[in-house]
């Protein structure tokens, strides 16, 4: 569950990126965040991950109070987010894969439980592929592992 209440953002020079944000979503439901250019939906997924803190209000996700948790309980609340960064955080020296199993690596999960995570999502390989495509084109390292593991697109650079 996500839960913000009267939250507000302003960043150091006084630029404001949310005010009086509230809204909750609940456990099962899906949202989507839309909006223009500098809207703040960025703004509000980091407050989410807590990658940023609010200026004020509160921002609860699964009952803990973001803006009020210690820098040591930061990882343990990010274990239950999935978050997909528009400037793609990737190592552009490993395959898909291996990008995927980085994090699972460092979880509690057993070596053959993240693989299997991480070979999972069957609905993901058309946009794995049109990644990997993307970085042929870009001229960045692709692994034979990548190449063998997912079908290559029929689109050209």
């Amino acid at each position: 569950m996500v839960s913000f209440s009267s939250v507000a953002k302003r960043y150091p020079g006084g630029q404001e990126a949310l005010r009086s944000v509230t809204f909750s979503v609940d456990a099962g439901e899906l949202a989507f965040v839309t909006g223009r250019s500098g809207a703040g939906k960025s703004t509000l997924l980091k407050l989410i991950a807590a990658i940023e803190r609010p200026t004020s209000g509160s921002v609860i996700v699964n009952g803990q109070n973001v803006g009020a948790l210690k820098r040591a309980a930061v990882p343990y609340l990010r274990r239950n987010i999935g978050l997909v960064f528009q400037d793609q955080k990737l190592l552009y020296d490993r395959s898909v894969y291996d990008n995927v199993m980085l994090p699972l690596a460092f979880s509690a999960h057993a070596p053959k439980e993240a693989a299997r995570r991480a070979r999972a999502p069957r609905a993901m390989r058309s946009v794995l592929d049109a990644r990997s495509t993307r970085s042929r084109c870009r001229k960045s390292r692709i692994t034979s592992h990548t190449r063998s593991k997912w079908p290559r697109s029929s689109r050209s650079c």
